[in-house]
């Protein structure tokens, strides 16, 4: 082995997690990957979201179990070191129950705002997570208005009403919660326009089209931002379109297409979120509007039984969004209850950890160290390197500030595979478990 590089494999399989060796050689074989000196995007991290369900199920957690938890996923020298956390704007679909964060009808000067709510569940949750990432990017977005402002007035779909009066209270209602949650010490660093714009379901959501966030951008929320210097960014998100069975009028041009071309509305936004169908329209996002930054907003959530085989499924969704030009990668609920939480509507999901209980234990998921191959090595600022070859469809590399090379590797294959690594004109072997997920650290001198 050249001894300007040194290779260490971490593999993760269901039989035995993180587990870590230096069985790597020199070899002969042609390369089955390879790392290019082809740079794309920087990532700027990795993170979860903060909802009243997790917080709930920890309540029941030991104290010193509890605090090592929020250490392995949060503190700097943590496993999983997660720098960003979404937060919930009134209730999300994991909220013990609907509510948002003004329901006095006709308030429009938005004066019965009130987070009171919030400081039960979710600030002392994210303050948890400030303590051991103070600098944590939070950024946060509504699944739904409050439901005086909507038609029909209910939580579970509708739309707001886009008339004047209504859209200035509603930007308002913006404001208020960056500026009350900077009061309770929790900076919020971005604002999205709406958690799922073509989604309508039994938890609380509300419909948007491009043009209505064109103009709510345009003329109501980025003025008011700027002219009362509101300290968050605008983001256009959350967007989970085109959904390809229903592709008339949720197509790329319907949404971010739409509103970016709009340039007075464009001088406003900072970036766009993605989240499920939205990863159809990701690329041509970026191709067109390479100076922006892009966030996946939400990881698919699977049924709640954290499978291997789903776990396999949400590495490919992290490496078709990071090789896709993502800048960040967000999980979606990092703790619920054993058996996927008790959701007040009745899709159970997957968590990246669970507590039982019953015995009132934690279990660490399959997709938490599919979270943790990724976010435990690739820093904030490392840039994305191509790789080729015929793993390349299941890999992706990242350098780091100290030229340390992370290359991540799927082998959801039932039977173990080689891997055959080439690095600046040399090529090193290793062997993947079968049903494994493999990081390769490679430090350069």
């Amino acid at each position: 082995m050249n001894n300007n590089v040194k290779i260490k494999l971490i593999t993760t399989t269901p039989e035995k997690t993180w587990a870590i060796s230096s069985d790597v050689h020199p070899c002969d074989q042609q390369a089955n990957l390879t790392v290019t000196a082809e740079r794309g995007r920087s990532v700027e991290g990795f993170g979860g979201c903060f909802n009243e369900l997790g917080w709930s199920a920890l309540s029941i957690v030991d104290p010193f179990e509890k605090e090592r938890l929020f250490d392995r996923l949060f503190s700097p020298d943590g496993e999983c070191r997660f720098n960003i956390g979404r937060v919930p704007m009134g209730a999300s679909d994991y909220a013990l129950s609907w509510y948002s964060l003004n329901e006095t009808a006709g308030d429009y000067a938005m004066e019965q705002f009130d987070i009171s709510r919030d400081k039960d569940c979710l600030i002392p949750y994210i303050k948890a997570a400030l303590v051991r990432c103070p600098s944590m990017t939070l950024f946060a977005s509504p699944w739904s208005p409050p439901t005086w402002m909507k038609e029909p007035q209910v939580y579970c779909g509708g739309r707001l009403r886009h008339e004047p009066v209504n859209l200035r209270a509603y930007a308002l209602y913006f404001k208020k919660f960056v500026d009350s949650y900077a009061q309770e010490g929790v900076p919020i660093a971005q604002v999205h326009i709406q958690n799922e714009v073509v989604a309508e379901s039994k938890y609380p959501t509300c419909l948007w089209s491009g043009e209505e966030l064109r103009v709510f951008i345009r003329d109501y929320l980025g003025p008011l931002f700027r002219s009362s210097h509101t300290d968050s960014e605008i983001w256009l998100g959350t967007i989970n379109a085109p959904n390809f069975k229903k592709e008339v009028g949720q197509e790329y041009d319907d949404y971010a297409g739409w509103v970016l071309a709009d340039q007075e509305a464009y001088s406003y936004i900072e970036g766009v979120g993605y989240q499920w169908a939205g990863k159809n329209a990701i690329q041509r996002n970026v191709e067109a509007y390479p100076e922006l930054r892009y966030m996946q907003t939400e990881n698919e959530c699977g049924v709640g039984d954290n499978s291997w085989e789903h776990a396999h499924y949400v590495f490919g969704l992290l490496r078709h969004y990071l090789t896709n030009g993502a800048n960040s990668y967000v999980y979606w609920n990092m703790v619920l209850a054993d058996g996927g939480g008790e959701s007040t509507w009745g899709w159970k999901q997957n968590s990246m950890i669970t507590v039982d209980g019953v015995n009132k234990t934690i279990q660490y998921n399959p997709e938490y160290y599919v979270m943790r191959h990724f976010s435990g090595h690739i820093q904030p600022g490392a840039t994305c390197l191509k790789v080729i070859g015929p793993l390349a469809a299941n890999a992706t590399c990242y350098e780091n500030s100290d030229r340390q090379w992370v290359v991540n590797v799927n082998n959801a294959h039932p039977v173990a595979r080689d891997l055959v690594l080439g690095i600046e004109g040399a090529n090193y072997q290793m062997r993947l478990p079968a049903n494994s997920i493999n990081t390769v650290l490679v430090e350069r001198a």
